[in-house]
């Protein structure tokens, strides 16, 4: 990655690990932190709940506080500072087609076309994979209360959402990494291997499977590939 790319977003299904991975990449490079306000929408609990009843208050709710936060960017300089946000704007819209009606998808999306307009777009998007086994295994440990109420089910859809969603990405820069077998955590070695890869992006899209931290072996960085 060249001296230019500053603006860092980390995305990829509940649970996969974005916030943890965007405050130790925050303090590794010393950079501005955008960590999306989850547990300040109203409305997640009874989503969780009941679904179809609360999904476009939700939604919009979701789309308003994470717009609001990214256009913020648009007022800083973000060619002297890293900045790295745990969500991009997009990702919004796979929750919508997931969760919305056909007529609120149509209102939706019509909000969503002029509020995209206004914000910044990423210089590199890190997208974290994880089987759903893991995923639950994750959420659970976590121990929020309002996410007791998850279903695999679900879980499993917006697993696949996001899978189907990043195949067909190309508006950014794009690193794609399995996270089921390593450990950024608690493993220094896993995480400096990791901020390596990140800082030697340049363009295009590009796959790191590392291998398990017990192996202490790293797999290499694949080809770049462009969809």
């Amino acid at each position: 990655m060249t001296k230019e790319k500053r603006y860092l977003a980390v995305e990829g299904p509940i649970g996969v690990g974005k916030t943890s991975l965007v405050n130790l990449i925050t303090e590794r490079l010393g950079a501005m932190k955008v960590q999306e306000k989850v547990q300040e929408n109203p409305f997640l609990p009874l989503f969780y709940t009941d679904r179809k009843k609360y999904a476009f208050q939700t939604q919009m709710s979701f789309l308003l506080s994470r717009y609001n936060q990214l256009f913020q960017l648009r007022q800083m300089d973000l060619f002297h500072t890293w900045t790295v946000a745990d969500y991009t704007l997009p990702k919004d819209r796979i929750f919508a087609y997931l969760n919305l009606s056909d007529q609120e998808l149509e209102l939706y999306e019509q909000i969503y076309a002029i509020l995209n307009e206004r914000i910044p777009c990423p210089d590199l998007v890190i997208y974290l994979q994880a089987s759903t086994d893991v995923l639950m295994k994750r959420i659970k440990g976590r121990g929020m209360a309002y996410e007791k109420a998850i279903t695999r089910e679900y879980v499993e859809t917006v697993n696949q959402a996001y899978e189907y969603f990043f195949f067909h990405y190309s508006d950014t820069p794009m690193l794609v990494i399995k996270t089921s077998d390593i450990d950024f955590v608690r493993s220094t070695e896993d995480l400096d291997d990791l901020i390596r890869h990140i800082l030697q992006m340049e363009k295009g899209t590009r796959y790191y499977t590392p291998l398990s931290t017990k192996e202490k072996k790293r797999a290499p960085l694949e080809k770049e590939t462009l969809f």
